[in-house]
C-alpha cells in the first residue's frame, strides 16, 4: 500500500497493491494493520460504517460533513466509473483552512482518498455511471449533518464538468457558503 501526502496536512491518496493475472485482479481495500502502523499519517482510522452509492454523469454530491461530537473521517474509493473527489479544509486552526484538494478516483486506477475529520467532502461523476464506496469512522448522525455550497466562490473548486451539466439534490443546493459557515461558528 502506497500512502501519498497531498498539499493539505492529513489528507492522503492511497494506492493499494493490485495483483492481476488472466483471471482478473485482487487487492486489499482496507487492512487495519497497514493503516494503523501509519498512525502518524492516518490517526488510527477505525471504520464503523461502510456506504455505497450509484450515480450518473454530472451528479455532484457534496460538500458534506458532520459537526462535533460526531465528525467523520472517510476513506473513499470508486468500484466502477470515475469521479473527481474533493476535500475542503474546515479546521479552525489550520493554515490551509478554506483550501481544497481534489483527485480523480476510478475503478481503473483503484486509488483511495483519505479525508480526516474537519473536512467537507464531495465528488462529481465523470463517467456514464459510478459506483462509489466510503468507509467512515463515525456513524451517520443527521442532527449534526452540515454542508457548504459546492459552487462557493471563496473556495473556488474547479469541477471538471460544465456547470450546466451538474446535477445536485435540492438539499445540496441549499447549503451555506463557506463565509457563512465560518461566521456562524463564531
Amino acid at each position: 500500500m502506497n500512502i501519498t501526502k497531498t498539499d493539505i496536512e492529513g489528507v492522503y491518496v492511497i494506492e493499494p497493491k493490485v495483483f492481476e493475472d488472466s483471471r482478473g485482479y485482487f487487492f486489499e481495500s482496507f487492512n487495519e494493520f497497514e493503516f494503523n502502523k501509519n498512525r502518524s499519517h492516518l490517526n488510527a482510522f477505525f471504520p464503523v460504517q461502510d456506504n455505497e452509492s450509484k450515480s450518473s454523469y454530472g451528479v455532484l454530491r457534496g460538500l458534506h460533513f458532520q459537526e462535533e461530537p460526531y465528525a467523520q473521517a472517510k476513506l473513499v474509493r470508486v468500484v466502477s466509473g470515475e469521479v473527481y473527489d474533493v476535500a475542503v479544509d474546515l479546521r479552525y486552526d489550520s493554515p490551509t483552512r478554506g483550501k481544497y484538494v481534489g483527485v480523480r478516483l476510478s475503478g481503473e486506477n483503484k486509488r483511495q482518498f483519505f479525508i480526516p475529520e474537519g473536512f467537507a467532502h464531495g465528488f462529481v461523476v465523470l463517467s456514464d455511471t459510478v459506483v462509489f464506496q466510503y468507509k467512515c469512522n463515525e456513524l451517520y448522525h443527521p442532527e449534526v449533518e452540515n454542508g457548504i455550497k459546492w459552487d462557493d466562490e471563496t473556495i473556488g473548486i474547479e469541477w471538471p464538468v460544465p456547470i450546466n451539466e451538474i446535477k445536485t439534490s435540492e438539499k445540496d443546493k441549499k447549503w451555506q457558503t463557506y463565509n457563512e459557515y465560518i461566521s456562524n461558528r463564531g
